[in-house]
């Protein structure tokens, strides 16, 4: 595993199949929840200007179109349509797409992850690109099919990350002029530590009165 950070410009995110259609199947993780970490990562490789590509499977498929949240954030960034490869490398599109982007290390999530999002992951790795499996932003129909897919792409040499810990290794530091974003996520879509902030902060301002 390499121990050199991940930055806007050395990665690419890849959001795979967060369709409307599969999204009626996933039991792995409260749905709310998943979409909320899909769009959070989605706006992570938006503000941060990081790589994205984002790929489904064509429109007229059962799985449908993909989240409106995730459409709202990436606007007219364009989706990737694979007619049926479940490892999207095997698209030659999708392909060219990641290549274009000139980035090694992939962050990649999407579902389900026992299907696109490990064969994906499996992709990537034949063509040794260094590949980190968002896997809150990733689910599948139960539990064990997410957390066995999951214990298989490390295996092969994949890293878990999580969403917002690479929005963080995104900002570096907090001094950075990128800081209005990263407290946007959290104030967004990861409401339990923006409520700490906002209680220490009345905290804080009530010392300060009594003083």
């Amino acid at each position: 595993m390499s121990l050199e950070p991940l930055t806007p410009q050395n990665t690419t995110i890849i959001l795979v199949d967060h369709a409307v259609g599969f999204a009626n199947v996933l039991r792995s993780h409260d749905t709310a929840q998943h979409i909320s970490n899909v769009v959070g990562l989605a706006k992570t490789a938006v503000w941060y200007e990081s790589g994205l590509v984002v790929t489904n499977g064509l429109p007229t498929k059962p799985s449908g179109p993909l989240y409106p949240g995730l459409l709202e954030v990436i606007g007219d960034h364009p989706v990737i349509e694979r007619p049926g490869a479940i490892n999207a490398f095997a698209d030659e599109n999708f392909a060219r797409a990641v290549q274009r982007t000139g980035r090694r290390k992939l962050a990649i999530a999407g579902v389900s992850t026992e299907g696109c999002v490990l064969q994906t992951v499996l992709g990537a790795l034949r063509l040794d690109y260094e590949v980190h499996l968002v896997v809150d932003a990733s689910a599948s129909v139960t539990p064990e099919t997410h957390a066995v897919a999951v214990q298989r792409m490390v295996q092969a040499g994949a890293t878990p990350v999580t969403w917002f810990s690479l929005a963080g290794e995104f900002q570096a530091d907090h001094r950075n002029p990128t800081f209005p974003y990263w407290q946007r996520l959290m104030r967004e879509h990861v409401p339990t530590m923006d409520m700490g902030v906002q209680t220490y902060l009345a905290a804080y301002q009530q010392a300060q009165g009594a003083a």
